[in-house]
């Protein structure tokens, strides 16, 4: 969605003022390559708005257009090869980042506090980072070139959401989410700094104030445990647990980190994805690393030993076991009986 902006080549400034002492894509900057403004005088006891900013490495990778005002900014990052990159942003301020365009075939997600993620399409996805916690996606190796808005907020004049009396500071963070209203109103924004940049200032603050609200409300209070339709985990919440169980196949998962993805108690997850997969979440698991195994014991000229590393059994007497009880053989037994398979078509394989 961010295809065809008319945004300079040239990288711009960060996005809260022009003595920014980060450097992010070209030493030098220039303010015609930024729109930005500012509609009132900023109190000096709030946070300096004028040195953060998301890190961008290689600097000279991406393309930049931002608009600034008071007590908030919104950053287009378009990646202008698709090469490796990677981000880094930890400041005084909330980040939101809206990833319009993401698909990666390698590369790793932390914001603390949280399990890291290497989902591999984040397109539509949501990452929010409170002020002074890490956000770093570990050199991507990108499949299509990576769009992103980054929302930046001053803290100190964030709304408070008055039906809970609840004060900026216990916002928390979430990666890889999705919220259809911020995620409407943050494109809306975008289209706008694409089309008018700084002539639209009041709509633009409109959306930002918007913005701002629908982030306090939904950190509102204690974390929002919501009960489950009765048909199970919604489409999304069950996307992101299989993502999740795929990309940590060979480790423990706990039932808290996988409620805490879809933001359900212990309890109603249970419920909710027993209705919706037929099977509790660890039976999920154990049989997903037995299918595992299966294909890597047909494909791959790995020892017995090594495929139970790799699907997460630490011994193999106990992969065995497991194996066994899922398939009626054992690992070597069901090697054999597909002993027919061409060895054209086998490879070795790394842990996972």
């Amino acid at each position: 969605m961010f295809a065809n902006s008319p945004c300079s080549n040239v990288p711009s400034q960060g996005p809260f003022g022009s003595d920014s002492g980060k450097v992010l894509s070209a030493p030098e900057r220039n303010d015609e390559h930024t729109e930005r403004q500012t509609h009132s005088k900023r109190d000096r006891s709030m946070v300096d708005t004028t040195d953060h900013t998301v890190e961008v490495y290689p600097p000279d990778i991406v393309r930049r257009r931002t608009v600034a005002w008071d007590g908030m900014a919104a950053e287009i990052v378009q990646a202008t090869r698709p090469e490796k990159i990677e981000f880094r942003f930890r400041a005084p301020l909330h980040l939101l980042a809206v990833y319009d365009q993401g698909i990666r075939s390698d590369g790793e997600t932390f914001v603390d506090g949280l399990p890291r993620s290497k989902l591999r399409d984040v397109r539509r996805k949501l990452t929010f980072v409170p002020a002074g916690h890490v956000y770093h996606d570990e050199w991507q190796e990108p499949r299509v070139l990576t769009r992103v808005l980054y929302l930046y907020f001053d803290p100190a004049k964030m709304p408070t959401y008055r039906e809970a009396n609840i004060v900026p500071a216990t916002l928390a963070a979430r990666l890889f989410f999705e919220d259809a209203t911020l995620s409407d109103t943050a494109l809306k924004l975008k289209r706008l700094i694409e089309r008018a940049g700084a002539n639209s200032s009041p709509y633009l603050e409109a959306l930002g104030i918007v913005l701002a609200h629908e982030l306090i409300r939904l950190n509102a209070g204690p974390p929002r445990i919501e009960v489950p339709i009765r048909g199970g985990l919604a489409a999304w919440q069950q996307r992101v647990i299989t993502t999740y169980v795929e990309e940590h196949l060979a480790e423990q998962i706990s039932l808290t980190t996988l409620a805490g993805l879809v933001s359900l108690s212990p309890y109603h997850f249970c419920r909710a994805f027993r209705q919706s997969f037929g099977t509790p979440p660890h039976r999920y698991h154990s049989s997903h690393r037995i299918e595992r195994a299966r294909t890597l014991l047909v494909e791959s000229a790995s020892s017995v030993t090594e495929i139970g590393l790799a699907v997460g059994f630490h011994e193999t007497s106990s992969f065995t076991t497991a194996f066994r009880k899922a398939t009626g053989q054992t690992p070597t037994a069901y090697r054999r009986s597909l002993a027919s398979i061409p060895h054209g078509k086998q490879k070795s394989i790394a842990p996972l």
